[in-house]
């Protein structure tokens, strides 16, 4: 019975730690159902930024190259997206909303055989809109002393 209990305590005590270490939020919140499914980016635009201003997004290529690009965001937290060229690419997305004003939808890029836990890098994006149809995030650029947004709608398949 003792080895059983100690075994129990030492199962929950690993879980444990390892949710605390994790570098990525669980998906939660209301919102969360609304991210799931296949969407199309519509629309690239600026807030602060004049068009041309940002020549790269996500380390891949130009915002203007995403328009058109399918993104497929499961319940499990793992995606991919394609761009209109037919470059695809694996993710992780996950959605933040401890802060209830500026919720974030973030994602790290993917590689086969590649844990996601040993993926330092990823993106953030402000979730500024979600419902059943449409989804616009805004992805922050520094600009000197302020910040300025390259800003993708999206529509629901």
């Amino acid at each position: 019975m003792k080895k059983l209990l100690k075994f129990t305590f030492s199962v929950l005590a690993v879980t444990l730690l390892l949710q605390a270490c994790s570098t990525t939020k669980s998906l939660v919140g209301a919102a969360h159902g609304h991210i799931n499914g296949t969407w199309t980016l519509t629309n690239v635009s600026y807030e602060g930024l004049v068009p041309g201003a940002v020549q790269n997004v996500f380390d891949q290529a130009p915002p203007a190259a995403f328009i058109g690009s399918t993104w497929q965001l499961t319940n499990s937290g793992n995606g991919m997206y394609t761009l209109a060229d037919g470059t695809s690419q694996s993710i992780f997305w996950s959605y933040d909303d401890q802060d209830k004003s500026n919720p974030i939808f973030q994602f790290k890029k993917t590689f086969k055989g590649e844990a996601t836990r040993h993926i330092a890098e990823g993106y953030k994006l402000y979730v500024t809109q979600v419902d059943g149809s449409s989804m616009t995030l805004k992805s922050p650029v520094a600009l000197g002393d302020r910040t300025a947004y390259v800003v993708y709608s999206f529509s629901k398949k």
